[in-house]
C-alpha cells in the first residue's frame, strides 16, 4: 500500500480509502455486520488506514458497524471520516442540514455510534442553502476546538460555494476545509474545470467518490444497464453515457485487455494518478473487488495511455451535487 498526507495537513492516509456506504441494510447489495467486518478486516490486512462513512448511510448502521470493528484494533492507526447534512429523522427537521443545532447533535450521535471521542475528518455532505455558511463554519470550528473533530472536509458542491467557504474561514480565523470529496472519474471530469484547480491552489486534497462510476467503468458498455447498480445510476441521472462516455468505456476495456488487468483497475489507477487526488474512495461489497482495487495502484499507465483514455471526453451535465 502507498501512503500520502491528507490535503495540506501532516496526517498520513493510505492512497485508497474504503467507502462504507454498503454497510447496513435497505438494499440487497448491502453488507450486514459480519460481512462488513470481513471487508474492514481485509482492508486493514491490505494496508488501508482510511475509512469513510456518513451518518445517513443506513441511518447510522454504517457508522456502528465500522466503529465496532475498529474498536478491536489500535484506533490511532486509522483515519476515520464521517459526514453530516442528510436528514436522519423525518419527524425532526433539525436532524438534517448544517445549522449549529444539527451539526452539534448529529456529531454527538455519530461519535456515539462510532464509539469514538474524536473523529478524524468531519465532512459536510452537501451545501445547505438554508443555513448561512458563517453559522456552519463557526459550529465546525468549535467542534475542532472542543476536540470532537481533528480535520474538516466538504463534499460535492459548486466551486464558487467551496471558494466562499474557504474565504470565510480565512477571514474569520476558523479551521478550514482540508479535503473535497467530489464525483470524479474518467467518464465525469467536469470537476477539472474549476474545482480541481481551486483545490490545487488552496492545498486541498481531493478524495473522489465513485472513481469507477459506480461500475460503469468496470464492465463493458453493453453490460452496465444489466446490473442493479447500473440501473440505479441511470435513475440518478449520472451522465456517464453522454458525450464521449461510450467510447471512453470501450477504451478502458481495450487497455485493460492489453495490459491483462481489469477495467476497474484501469479506471481507478487513472484517478489515483492525478496530482490533486489524495485517495479515491473505493465503495465495494466484495473482498475480491477490494483486493483488485489495491492491486490497481501497481498498474502502469504511461502518459500516452492517459492521453488516449482522456481524448474522447466531451462536456456533460454537472452531476453529484444533489
Amino acid at each position: 500500500m502507498e501512503y500520502t498526507t491528507l490535503g495540506g495537513t501532516g496526517a498520513t492516509v493510505s492512497r485508497l480509502a474504503l467507502g462504507c456506504m454498503s454497510f447496513g441494510s435497505g438494499h440487497d447489495w448491502m453488507l450486514d455486520a459480519e460481512e462488513g467486518r470481513e471487508l474492514v478486516e481485509r482492508a486493514i490486512e491490505l494496508g488501508i488506514t482510511f475509512f469513510d462513512t456518513a451518518n445517513v448511510y443506513s441511518n447510522g448502521e454504517s457508522e456502528e458497524i465500522l466503529g465496532d470493528v475498529l474498536a478491536e484494533y489500535d484506533r490511532d492507526e486509522f483515519v476515520v471520516a464521517t459526514k453530516v447534512y442528510g436528514e436522519m429523522d423525518e419527524s425532526n427537521p433539525n436532524s438534517g442540514g448544517l445549522s449549529r443545532k444539527a451539526i452539534e447533535q448529529e456529531l454527538s450521535n455519530s461519535l456515539d455510534r462510532l464509539g469514538m471521542d474524536t473523529v478524524d475528518l468531519y465532512q459536510i455532505h452537501r451545501w445547505d442553502d438554508d443555513t448561512p455558511i458563517e453559522e456552519t463554519l463557526a459550529a465546525l470550528d468549535d467542534a475542532v476546538r472542543r476536540g470532537d473533530v481533528r480535520y474538516l472536509g466538504a463534499s460535492s458542491m459548486w466551486a464558487h460555494q467551496f471558494a466562499e467557504s474557504l474565504h470565510v474561514s480565512e477571514r474569520e480565523g476558523y479551521e478550514r476545509f482540508v479535503t473535497m470529496q467530489n464525483l470524479y472519474n474518467l467518464a465525469y471530469r467536469e470537476e477539472e474545470r474549476e474545482m480541481a484547480p481551486l483545490c490545487r491552489k488552496k492545498d486541498v486534497g481531493m478524495i473522489p467518490w465513485s472513481p469507477v462510476g459506480a461500475g460503469y467503468l468496470a464492465r463493458p458498455y453493453e453490460d452496465d444497464d444489466a446490473t442493479t447498480r447500473g440501473e440505479h445510476e441511470t435513475e440518478l441521472g449520472r451522465p456517464y453515457r453522454e458525450g464521449g462516455g461510450e467510447e471512453i468505456n470501450r477504451r478502458v476495456e481495450e487497455l485493460a485487455d492489453e495490459k491483462g488487468v481489469k477495467m476497474a483497475q484501469i479506471a481507478l489507477r487513472w484517478v489515483a494518478g492525478k496530482e490533486v487526488v489524495d485517495a479515491p474512495i473505493v465503495g465495494t461489497s466484495s473482498v475480491e473487488h477490494l483486493e483488485d482495487a489495491v492491486e490497481a495502484l501497481d498498474v502502469d499507465l504511461t502518459d500516452s495511455d492517459v492521453e488516449w483514455l482522456e481524448e474522447p471526453y466531451e462536456p456533460v451535465r454537472v452531476s453529484g451535487h444533489e
